[in-house]
């Protein structure tokens, strides 16, 4: 009986949704906690705080892009040179994107994105870039008319699905690949529908298509079909074609 009076009895600390009893309990009030000035510091590097950073990151990611229009997600190395026949690819991509009335989305970095974001800018298109916090800082290329920078990689790849019509793929490294898979794995899951894919540049990607084919779909691991859920070409007009088309505009 003692011990079920104890229980009866128990004090606890209620914070939000949280119960705290016995040496769970702490000292003070969420208030008291906030407006304590003189207060420690960590709790900003703890994980309930980064959810709230995560949230707001949402917040204003959907806020800046809400009234977007269309648009499409361009991907590709940041390490492209400028003037090089892959920059000047990016340059006409982005141009012909913007003239078809699609909003050009990248990564908002150097090399392909800024080819990208470079052509829908002077096309009279809008260009957005979408940046993220990296050890060593990038920036927004100039030719960025809406940009938004990102602390997690995680909320930065919502926003480029979510807002977007369809990806195109130019020539990139580790990143670029992530990318691709991502929309790939979520257009064979069925996550999204009516996504086109396009891998521009057959003399970079087509190493990568024949191992898909002959390697991951001949061994099993992927289904032959899973080839048909992105095209490869090395045709501007045919980017905007499929893009239009399959994405229903």
């Amino acid at each position: 009986m003692g011990n079920a009076e104890d229980e009866r009895t128990l004090q606890e600390q209620r914070e939000g949704p949280v119960v705290r009893r016995r040496q769970q309990m702490r000292p003070g009030t969420t208030d008291q906690r906030l407006l304590d000035s003189q207060g420690a510091t960590h709790w900003v590097h703890e994980d309930p705080f980064r959810v709230l950073r995560i949230q707001s990151e949402f917040v204003e990611g959907f806020g800046a892009l809400a009234d977007l229009g269309r648009a499409v997600s361009v991907f590709g190395s940041a390490r492209t040179p400028e003037g090089s026949p892959e920059y000047e690819a990016g340059v006409r991509i982005g141009r012909a994107l913007a003239e078809a009335g699609f909003a050009v989305i990248t990564g908002g970095g150097p090399g392909a994105m800024e080819a990208a974001n470079k052509g829908a800018c002077e096309a009279g298109g809008v260009s957005v870039g979408l940046g993220i916090e990296l050890p060593y800082e990038q920036g927004l290329n100039p030719y960025v008319d809406i940009g938004v920078n990102f602390r997690y990689f995680f909320v930065r790849k919502t926003m480029f699905v979510k807002y977007a019509q369809g990806f195109v793929v130019l020539p990139g490294g580790v990143g670029t690949l992530d990318e691709f898979f991502e929309a790939l794995t979520l257009v064979q899951t069925k996550k999204v529908t009516r996504f086109p894919i396009v891998l521009y540049g057959s003399g970079y990607w087509q190493g990568l298509v024949a191992w898909l084919k002959d390697t991951l779909v001949a061994q099993g691991k992927a289904s032959p079909m899973d080839l048909e859920l992105f095209r490869l070409t090395d045709d501007v007009d045919e980017v905007v074609e499929l893009m239009t088309k399959e994405s229903g505009g």
